[in-house]
């Protein structure tokens, strides 16, 4: 396998979404200060909520068939959009409270997983990277 290099200059496009995040970030901050909740949001905290969310997003998918999960109705579908902007919100502020750059974080967890699975090796298959040889 050759050296994982992760790559730490953003494309342009990239650029344009991270501030748009970090305008994102702030408006969570001022929302979470004019109610006296940053008290609240501690990293635990906010990993605790976020497993909630997640939780919540799973259940609409609960009993679907894999095709089901694929065509859902409005209703669900707009379940489904709440629950996964639930899920981002709290992530963001997760990552702002750890003054975590979540763009550079995943283009630093893209290029791993491209180094642990190499297209050639892993094509068509889900087995984890430990399974290979």
């Amino acid at each position: 396998m050759a050296p994982l290099h992760i790559n730490t200059q953003r494309p342009t496009a990239w650029g344009l979404v991270a501030m748009d995040l970090k305008q994102l970030q702030e408006r969570l901050q001022g929302f979470a200060t004019e109610r006296d909740w940053q008290k609240f949001h501690s990293p635990k905290n906010l990993a605790m909520a976020l497993s909630v969310e997640v939780a919540e997003l799973l259940e609409i998918f609960q009993w679907l068939s894999s095709d089901e999960s694929t065509k859902l109705d409005s209703d669900k579908l707009d379940r489904a959009e709440m629950e996964i902007a639930d899920v981002f919100i709290y992530l963001l502020c997760i990552a702002d409270k750890l003054g975590i750059d979540v763009v550079r974080a995943a283009e630093k967890k893209i290029a791993l997983n491209e180094h642990k699975y190499p297209s050639e090796k892993v094509k068509g298959s889900a087995k984890k990277y430990t399974e290979y040889d």
